[in-house]
């Protein structure tokens, strides 16, 4: 017990510091459980799946080695868009993905991935832990037998890489893009056709011309992939992912078979890796984008202010809409909407006062 108390306390020394998340790659007690991951990511991929790897080493050594995590990136176990249903039906105990990709499953996990013109990740990170957004999470997902889990936020994204420019809005009609989720459904009402696929069909998908556009994360994810080898021009801001939040998806069974000290561990590792995903991102994607517009030359533009507010407009109606399909998500939404119209003049007065008096 003074083994596992000592190493609790050094992991949340680190992020007290605002260290660097690190687990300690040797364990010694026998593993009891023996958990899968499966995640909707390349295997390794910056991140993303790099994210998943540190999540399954905090709970192995966090527990002494009590439970074993392995980690099955995109297709090795399942494919990127089976991820709940494995999990769900205890293929694997443990998932890592988006909740945007469950909208098949319950129209309102979106609500947990990224809303449009919704929360950034501090804001959202609030609401989950702190204004009662993980509790309407777990109620959500409860009939399925799953309990969620922030496990990352990458922050606000770029509104993605496009093989035309974008001057107004009628630029949008007919452009085939890859965006997944609420801004799927805005694209196509602005009269776009939105498609949903894997990251690892991206590239191939805007080379082969089968793509006009894709968003995919920002410039440490996207100089990863290589599209601006394959695309000229890269819009900001990603008015819809402000603050995307990535999922740890836990069998319910599982979980509950599990001790009381390592289901607290499990929980903890999941909270330990959302600061470690946000804190690497804001690091990594300055460091990208200077690569990527000194380097490669690319063309960094800011979607017209015609575009934003359309965008904005068809925004409210498609989240209005979700908000009245169920009760649940008529409740889901009351509670998110609520906060950010509480958090809004908070923020105006701190991050965006600050930011401003910063560039002057």
């Amino acid at each position: 017990m003074n083994r596992r108390k000592f190493i609790g306390s050094a992991g949340l020394a680190s992020l007290a510091t605002g260290a660097v998340l690190t687990v300690p790659s040797v364990v010694h007690a026998k593993a009891k459980y023996r958990w899968k991951m499966v995640t909707a990511w390349p295997k390794n991929f910056p991140g993303l799946g790099t994210n998943a790897n540190l999540l399954a080493k905090t709970i192995t050594a966090m527990s002494g080695g009590r439970i074993s995590v392995k980690v099955y990136g995109a297709k090795e176990l399942v494919p990127a868009f089976e991820v709940f249903d494995a999990v769900a039906g205890g293929t694997a105990e443990m998932g890592h993905a988006g909740a945007y990709y469950w909208k098949g499953k319950t129209e309102a996990a979106q609500f947990f991935s990224a809303i449009p013109f919704g929360l950034t990740a501090q804001e959202m990170n609030a609401w989950l832990y702190y204004g009662g957004g993980m509790e309407l999470w777990r109620e959500l997902y409860r009939p399925f037998g799953l309990i969620p889990a922030t496990t990352g936020n990458s922050g606000v994204q770029m509104a993605g890489w496009f093989n035309r420019e974008i001057k107004s809005a009628d630029d949008l009609k007919g452009l085939k893009m890859r965006i997944p989720g609420l801004g799927g459904e805005v694209l196509r009402r602005a009269g776009g056709t939105p498609v949903n696929m894997p990251g690892g069909e991206l590239f191939t998908s805007l080379q082969s011309g089968a793509l006009d556009a894709t968003e995919w994360v920002g410039p440490y994810n996207d100089l990863a992939f290589g599209f601006y080898k394959v695309a000229k021009y890269y819009y900001y801001p990603g008015w819809h992912e402000p603050g995307s939040t990535m999922e740890a998806i836990i069998n319910a069974k599982a979980f509950d078979a599990l001790p009381g000290d390592l289901q607290e561990i499990v929980l903890t590792a999941c909270k330990a890796a959302n600061m470690d995903m946000l804190s690497e991102y804001t690091a990594r994607n300055n460091q990208a984008l200077d690569v990527l517009v000194n380097k490669h030359k690319v063309k960094v533009l800011p979607l017209p202010d015609e575009v934003l507010k359309k965008l904005r407009g068809i925004s409210d109606a498609v989240v209005a809409e979700l908000a009245a399909k169920d009760p649940m998500s008529k409740k889901i939404h009351a509670s998110v909407m609520q906060f950010r119209d509480q958090v809004m003049p908070w923020s105006k007065l701190s991050e965006q006062a600050f930011l401003r008096a910063r560039m002057l």
